[in-house]
């Protein structure tokens, strides 16, 4: 069977661009090995973050690399074969993250930040999906008073990019969320206009949903051959499954980590690598339940109210993608968490882990392949592909059919790593 665009992903950013592209007169296969928000996006923390206009740079100062050293950190882990495997895009990561590179970095970046939660809102209201989304913002929690003064003097400065924030004693914190103990902590800063959303698996879903009553299909199969074809009028693309086979015009790939092992056959290799993520729910009751989402800056996890439970999401974990689950940085995360909230009962018997795709220059590649036409890239968009998969979608649209831009997305070439 023969499509405008095939897109292969169904996460956030794969759904969200066939979603575009489906509402723009196009026939469209949104293809993956699973169905859409039980990957990436079914585990992360739920937000949909405006204020998240500042990258998180590797490490450079001396006491901030002793720290992570000893791999005992709840924020980020380390396993030693996965620097050994991607230690080329390390070092570029480091290079990448001196202060005038993240400068410019971070003025790229909030390009797509930006649109965030516009570019959701359309897709919200096109899938009736309201009931998931609360608009209140959430909590990020200090308990040094050096990082609070500095989070303080940063949201200051946000506020030209279009940041709303609020500066909480703890007697305000307590007076908000009345079942959490904030013994430890010295105060928060309110992000206003960032949004929680309830169950973010759902979301996915429902423009899932909303692309498949525009006429979109969905098909469950593993990818195993993606080939130029000739065969039809022009060039296209010929993607063979484990069930099928199937063309197309235009091509995406939006796959997340998982996106780089199907273009290396093609003659792409980017310095693409995972960071994986942990999370675990606990059942709600009239002790725990709290009203917003609280990240502990300082230790570096996220408590959330879901659909299903409390959920505890931990940082990042440098590993590789088949290694198995280590549930030390959980396991401690959840002596600190549940300090803060009484966490008695768990949903999960095993907690869930999911890998987020990572650039050395933490920015995502967004446009077009480069050695082949059409081929377009949408991925490597580390811890924020749930909150801008609906603005790279738009992108992706407006450049096959040869749109006006609204975002220039020449900082996001796949060509700037091999210059």
């Amino acid at each position: 069977m023969r499509y405008d665009v095939i897109v292969i992903g169904a996460g956030m950013v794969g759904t969200s661009t066939a979603w575009h592209l489906q509402k723009n007169d196009s026939k469209v296969l949104l293809l993956d090995r699973k169905l859409p928000g039980l990957e990436t996006s079914y585990g992360n923390a739920g937000l949909i973050q405006r204020e998240a206009i500042h990258t998180h740079p590797f490490p450079r100062q001396l006491t901030e690399l002793v720290r992570v050293m000893p791999n005992r950190g709840t924020d980020i882990r380390y396993r030693i074969p996965a620097i050994l495997r991607y230690h080329q895009a390390l070092l570029q990561y480091w290079k990448y993250s001196t202060p005038a590179s993240v400068k410019q970095i971070e003025a790229e970046w909030q390009t797509l930040i930006a649109h965030c939660t516009s570019e959701h809102q359309t897709m919200i209201t096109a899938s009736n999906a309201d009931e998931l989304i609360r608009r209140d913002g959430w909590l990020q929690l200090h308990r040094s008073e050096e990082t609070l003064k500095a989070a303080i003097a940063a949201a200051i400065s946000d506020r030209d990019q279009g940041v709303e924030h609020k500066v909480l004693t703890v007697d305000e914190l307590k007076a908000i969320e009345p079942n959490a103990n904030f013994a430890g902590f010295v105060g928060a800063i309110h992000w206003l206009n960032s949004w929680q959303v309830s169950n973010p698996s759902a979301l996915v879903k429902a423009y899932a949903k909303s692309f498949e009553e525009m006429q979109g299909e969905i098909k469950e199969s593993d990818v195993k051959e993606i080939t130029p074809d000739d065969s039809g009028n022009g060039r296209g693309w010929k993607v063979v499954t484990d069930s099928d086979t199937y063309y197309s015009d235009d091509l995406v790939i939006a796959a997340g980590p998982w996106s780089n092992e199907l273009i290396k056959p093609l003659g792409y290799n980017l310095p693409l690598f995972p960071m994986r993520g942990y999370h675990q729910h606990f059942k709600t009751n009239g002790k725990n339940t709290i009203n917003h989402s609280m990240f502990d800056m300082d230790k570096g996890f996220v408590m959330g109210p879901m659909q299903q439970g409390i959920r505890i999401t931990t940082g990042a974990e440098m590993t590789t993608m088949d290694a198995p689950k280590n549930f030390g940085q959980l396991k401690t995360v959840l002596k600190l968490a549940k300090k803060i909230l009484p966490l008695n009962e768990a949903v999960e018997s095993e907690a869930w882990a999911g890998s987020r795709p990572c650039m050395p220059d933490m920015k995502p590649v967004i446009g077009a392949a480069g050695k082949h036409d059409k081929l377009w890239f949408a991925f490597g968009h580390s811890h924020q592909g749930f909150t801008l998969g609906p603005i790279t979608g738009r992108l992706v649209e407006e450049l096959i059919h040869d749109k006006p831009l609204t975002v220039d997305v020449t900082p996001f070439n796949a060509q700037r790593f091999s210059k």
